[in-house]
């Protein structure tokens, strides 16, 4: 008998050591299996953090928010911590949006973003690059499990990231990626995740998205506004007819539509030219005249923001004033290796329907990609973006993909000329 008790007593002993050496632990192989489960529930989740990025001349930090639910809408809200701006990428039934509301601009267009691209802010992509890698790293601290894994996003420079995960939810706590020299050119710390989050009907629908933002900004100049001209508008229509125009609202939702699709359809056609000969680039932008002082322009358009980044043996040939509709703009030629053009423009309030696209996220700005995507080679594709009230739109017909997102990242923090 007192063998016995002998025996179990050794044998407690060295399970005791073993479960202090780290014996009994969750392995990494354990671990992404739940995380598997958990993705396949498909459960709704809400979010809200920073992110870092030093991907441009200087670092920038923006406020995130983010939303899932099982009907896989999607609600993410990007805002910049200096400049108060707010950009929106909303997936709901009828496509994929990305408004910029407080210039009351929105574009619509099929894709199927973000199944077929990642995001460093959204748990089923940190989730998925988990579970696809089979030479992850795994290592754990005090609160969280830590993956280290490949990075598979559209910027190249992304070549790994670092993930924390919650060892209780398994939501994502931080995660950092890196280039391949291992410096880290984004950082997003989330500082609240909630599965199986509830949201109102509307939560994910355009028209929500773009007027309550409208509505905080009329709350906040509301007594600034005489009754008089809210009563009397100069144009004759009401303030909601007004306000449905601004947001794409159904009151003049066709005009609006016809208006913007015949613009970008102008500038598809007049972009596409200069890619190409200088003559078809005078004959499809009939409205393009050339302007020598460059201080000149400054004053007709604003500022023009010229990228800090070339591909190799690529050069700027030159920069001409034009209008789109009634907007004044800017055409930027680049000729070598590749041949491209950038429009900038100040647009006018307007909804915007697109062909097939993808969503590009630049860090510090929401793009789409359309034309020659969707694993198409030939043909032109532009990617279009805004930032600091510029829409910026770069085409070519022959720059890589990741070289046209190179150019549009070294657009931010330039002071214009």
């Amino acid at each position: 008998m007192r063998r016995v008790t002998w025996v179990l007593a050794v044998v407690m002993c060295v399970t005791l050591i073993l479960a202090g050496c780290g014996m009994g632990k969750k392995d990494a192989a354990s671990i992404v299996k739940d995380l598997d489960r958990v993705v396949g529930k498909a459960s709704s989740y809400q979010a809200t953090g920073s992110m870092i990025l030093n991907t441009g001349q200087q670092p920038q930090e923006y406020s995130v928010e983010v939303a899932f639910s099982p009907d896989h809408f999607y609600r993410i809200a990007l805002t910049n911590a200096t400049k108060d701006v707010t950009q929106i990428v909303l997936r709901n039934e009828e496509g994929v949006f990305v408004l910029t509301p407080h210039l009351k601009k929105s574009f619509r267009f099929q894709s199927d973003w973000p199944e077929n691209q990642g995001q460093v802010y959204l748990f089923q992509s940190l989730a998925k690059s988990i579970i696809a890698d089979q030479d992850r790293q795994f290592t754990t601290d005090k609160d969280a499990y830590v993956f280290d894994v490949a990075a598979n996003y559209q910027n190249e420079q992304l070549a790994r990231q670092k993930i924390w995960l919650n060892k209780k939810t398994l939501a994502p706590t931080q995660v950092q990626v890196s280039d391949a020299n291992q410096n880290v050119l984004v950082q997003v710390n989330f500082t609240h995740f909630e599965f199986d989050a509830n949201f109102d009907k509307d939560y994910f629908q355009m028209e929500r998205n773009m007027t309550s933002y409208n509505m905080e900004q009329s709350m906040a100049t509301m007594g600034d506004v005489a009754v008089t001209d809210a009563d009397h508008p100069a144009d004759g229509k009401s303030v909601t007819d007004k306000n449905l125009t601004a947001t794409g609202g159904q009151s003049d939702q066709g005009k609006t539509g016809q208006t913007a699709t015949g613009t970008a359809t102008g500038t598809s056609t007049g972009t596409k030219a200069g890619a190409t000969t200088d003559s078809k680039a005078s004959a499809t932008t009939g409205n393009t005249s050339k302007t020598a002082p460059t201080a000149t322009k400054a004053q007709s358009f604003g500022s023009i923001v010229e990228p800090f980044y070339l591909p190799k043996d690529v050069v700027k040939q030159d920069i001409t004033d034009m209008k789109l509709g009634e907007d004044a703009a800017v055409l930027l030629r680049y000729k070598g290796k590749y041949s491209f053009n950038i429009v900038e423009v100040r647009p006018q309030a307007k909804s915007v329907a697109l062909q097939p696209g993808d969503i590009v996220d630049l860090g510090f700005t929401i793009g789409v990609l359309t034309g020659a995507v969707d694993g198409k080679t030939e043909g032109i594709k532009t990617l279009t973006w805004t930032n600091d009230g510029v829409e910026y739109r770069i085409s070519t017909g022959d720059m890589p993909t990741n070289e046209m997102i190179q150019v549009a990242i070294s657009t931010e923090g330039q002071s214009g000329k």
